[in-house]
């Protein structure tokens, strides 16, 4: 069975407007100290280590996985059809051969952190899904690294403390009307509020 092509960034993201909102997991994947590697055994090393990340997950993931490398060191995979908890338990297995078969001379550091965030239940367009799985991987790489996160949803201390009853009603309905999760949709508010004063900071 051949192996899946290791996308852009533009084509991964091609590739999920392809799935047209059907259910899925979106993991980002980031190798831990790749820095620390790259200074003690120089870049050739550095690009054989993704090498090998890469035939470890064209060579791990279920048939149709979408895979794409998106920054330097920084992977995402497309499951479609995969809820976060069985995605979860696939990656602690990547996770797991990639700590088992690392070179004796790599950094002790080197690992695999993953955050992973599921269409519909985090979230429905992909920055929001983005977003949402770099908030699990950076938390993964909080409580240790060498782990995979499922993303939850931060209640950002907002509620009836802070705002009236009657806003918290419309952005409950507006949520809904939108099928994007509260936190999301203030998140872009939030967003949009910092682009619109940039100049202030």
């Amino acid at each position: 069975m051949p192996r899946p092509t290791i996308l852009t960034r533009a084509d991964f993201e091609t590739a999920f407007d392809a799935l047209r909102g059907a259910p899925l997991t979106l993991a980002v994947l980031d190798l831990d100290h790749f820095k620390s590697l790259n200074d003690a055994l120089g870049h050739s090393e550095g690009d054989r280590v993704l090498r090998g990340v890469e035939r470890l997950l064209s060579g791990s993931l279920p048939t149709g996985s979408v895979i794409g490398r998106i920054g330097g060191d920084e992977y995402a995979t497309l499951l479609p059809e995969t809820a976060a908890e069985t995605a979860l338990i696939l990656f602690d297995e990547v996770i797991r051969h990639f700590h088992i078969h690392r070179d004796p001379q790599w950094p002790r550091g080197l690992g695999l952190s993953v955050g992973l965030a599921a269409r519909p239940a985090h979230a429905s367009t992909y920055d929001d899904l983005k977003r949402a799985a770099d908030e699990a991987m950076i938390r993964a790489k909080r409580e240790g690294r060498g782990r995979a996160c499922i993303y939850v949803e931060s209640k950002m201390v907002l509620k009836s403390n802070y705002y009236p009853k009657s806003q918290l009603e419309r952005l409950a309905k507006l949520s809904g009307a939108l099928g994007r999760t509260e936190a999301s949709l203030l998140r872009e508010a939030l967003d949009d509020l910092i682009e619109k004063n940039r100049g202030e900071l």
